[in-house]
């Protein structure tokens, strides 16, 4: 016998037994971190995101596994876009909006979503599919969407009869580089020259870099970065997903996990990249800036973080979605996923059509990508394969 629950809250679920089935390897992920996005108000039903997180309890009520899911009245702050599909369904006559979405909420992170305890039975991951198909059905919910799964969870979903979508992501590899320069050292001749005249230029007009975590993160910090963030918004979006409190929980709850890039102007902070910290990967999630200082973008999104990745033995650095201009500094292009559960037969075949077409365009783009690798051609050669 196993027990289905649908949480409007995370703080229903003991932390405990959320992250003995999340793990401690994605931030993204955990408790505290979709806690403080609930807690701050950044994920609610006025937002457009309201939690309808699952669980599966087995034998002795244990939890053995869990689903990050939210009912959405809106398509923001994904990274996987379905502007497209909502007009095309809503012009036919049916209702696109709420949908259910499992993910990283404002977080294109490839990483867990169908979340097993280890020692959970081998049918979990399976449950817990069913469950959503489930809750969709009941709700009378025109789709349900899982964006950005890791492979195992991808392969069970295509099992069940999701629909699979390509995407691509520019990320960094660890070769065992010994510090910065030595990868350098694997760049081709142009390429390295590039690099480190951007770094020295990005520095000339008297900036200094600090690259803060845990106990090093001052509320002063916090809010030097959340106006360079706000400006940013401004900008680009015109509102922005995340509020001051946010920042604020996480450097109180999960500062181990945070790694905050600042550059300084004398006593000033002029710019800021916010990075979150996995157990092999750090995560590049939103740069802002006051000013226009020419290459200090690359430095703190891109460099800081490779010099980081290489000090701690990280694996790899990923730089988020969009940007081909990544791949002149070291980040290559990397397939990502999403997963689409669609009931009506005319709309799924639909979007099917759009899936195929759109794959095909996205694999050549990943190949032509690549034609533009930084590494030198035996070293590009050796990453191919």
């Amino acid at each position: 016998m196993i027990t289905v629950k649908v949480h409007s809250a995370i703080t229903d679920i003991p932390a405990a037994a959320w992250d003995a089935c999340a793990g401690d390897g994605n931030p993204t992920v955990s408790h505290v971190f979709l806690n403080a996005l609930e807690e701050s108000g950044s994920t609610t039903a006025r937002t457009g995101w309201t939690p309808q997180h699952l669980t599966i309890t087995g034998p002795g009520s244990a939890i053995v596994g869990v689903v990050p899911l939210y009912a959405k009245t809106h398509s923001y702050g994904e990274y996987v876009f379905d502007y497209g599909w909502a007009d095309a369904y809503e012009r036919a006559g049916g209702r696109y909006y709420p949908k259910l979405l499992s993910a990283a909420p404002f977080t294109p992170v490839p990483g867990p979503r169908l979340m097993l305890r280890p020692d959970a039975p081998s049918a979990t991951r399976a449950n817990l599919i069913a469950a959503m198909i489930e809750l969709a059905k009941r709700r009378r919910i025109s789709s349900l969407h899982v964006n950005f799964p890791e492979p195992a969870d991808m392969e069970a979903l295509s099992e069940a009869g999701f629909l699979q979508r390509l995407g691509q992501q520019f990320h960094w590899t660890n070769d065992g580089y010994r510090d910065f320069d030595d990868f350098l050292t694997a760049l081709n001749s142009r390429k390295r020259k590039t690099v480190k005249k951007e770094r020295r230029e990005a520095l000339a007009p008297g900036l200094e870099i600090e690259v803060l975590t845990g106990t090093d993160l001052k509320p002063r910090h916090w809010d030097a970065f959340y106006k360079f963030y706000l400006a940013t918004s401004d900008r680009k979006w015109g509102s922005a997903y995340l509020n001051r409190r946010f920042f604020a929980l996480i450097g109180e709850r999960m500062p181990e996990k945070i790694v905050l890039v600042m550059a300084r102007c004398g006593t000033n902070y002029v710019a800021g990249a916010f990075n979150l910290l996995g157990q092999e990967t750090i995560y590049g999630r939103n740069w802002g800036s006051y000013g226009d200082y020419k290459f200090l973008h690359f430095e703190c999104c891109y460099y800081q973080a490779i010099e980081f990745a290489i000090t701690h033995g990280l694996k790899r650095v990923e730089a988020g979605a969009q940007g081909p201009h990544k791949i002149q500094r070291g980040y290559l292009p990397t397939s990502t996923y999403s997963a689409h559960w669609i009931p009506d037969p005319a709309f799924r075949r639909a979007v099917t059509q759009f899936l195929a077409r759109e794959r095909d365009m996205v694999e050549r783009k990943i190949e032509g990508l690549a034609e533009f690798s930084p590494f030198r051609r035996e070293e590009a050669s050796h990453r191919s394969t």
